[in-house]
């Protein structure tokens, strides 16, 4: 599928850009170093500008692979990269994904993510036909916890290593 934009009030989701025009590599190089993105986004190392071009690469690939919506947070004006956002593990004919964010460290504490993932979780119930979105967590990462309650996620308990919260589309009215 293609990349979609979005107006989330006072950000803006968009795909996640290394081109003349506008480069997010070195802030993602500037998140991923953050001591509480290494704890808790442990999966990915982007600590060079190439990694994050590999990284931005990926998330267009799976784009285009209908595997994954990724956006980037972007303050509306400057187009200054955030924090991500996006429905990943997305399975269409199921209907089912999962929601993940990340905020960066200069941008925490200002109800982002919360708004971004409200945004996206309606994108992907309206937009996308999803059923069912979940969102999982490391337990000890409170600010995850807050999101999840503050989105409508109902806690369906511990998954291995994370907490596990599950919402699912309202029923269509008469």
């Amino acid at each position: 599928m293609e990349p979609v934009e979005i107006n989330a009030g006072g950000y803006y989701l968009r795909q996640l850009r290394a081109d003349r025009l506008l480069d997010d590599r070195p802030a993602l190089v500037a998140a991923f170093a953050d001591p509480l993105m290494r704890r808790f986004v442990s999966y990915y190392v982007v600590d060079t500008l190439d990694a994050a071009g590999d990284y931005v690469r990926r998330r267009a690939e799976e784009w285009a692979g209908d595997r994954r919506c990724s956006w980037a947070i972007a303050e509306p004006t400057t187009g200054e990269l955030l924090g991500e956002v996006g429905l990943k593990d997305l399975d269409l004919a199921a209907g089912t994904a999962d929601v993940a964010v990340w905020v960066a460290p200069s941008a925490r504490g200002k109800g982002i993510a919360t708004t971004v993932v409200d945004t996206v979780v309606r994108f992907g119930f309206g937009a996308l036909g999803l059923r069912e979105i979940g969102y999982a967590h490391d337990p000890d990462n409170h600010a995850s916890r807050e999101v999840a309650q503050r989105c409508g996620f109902t806690l369906v308990g511990p998954d291995g290593s994370d907490l596990r919260w599950h919402r699912v589309a309202e029923a269509a009215g008469p």
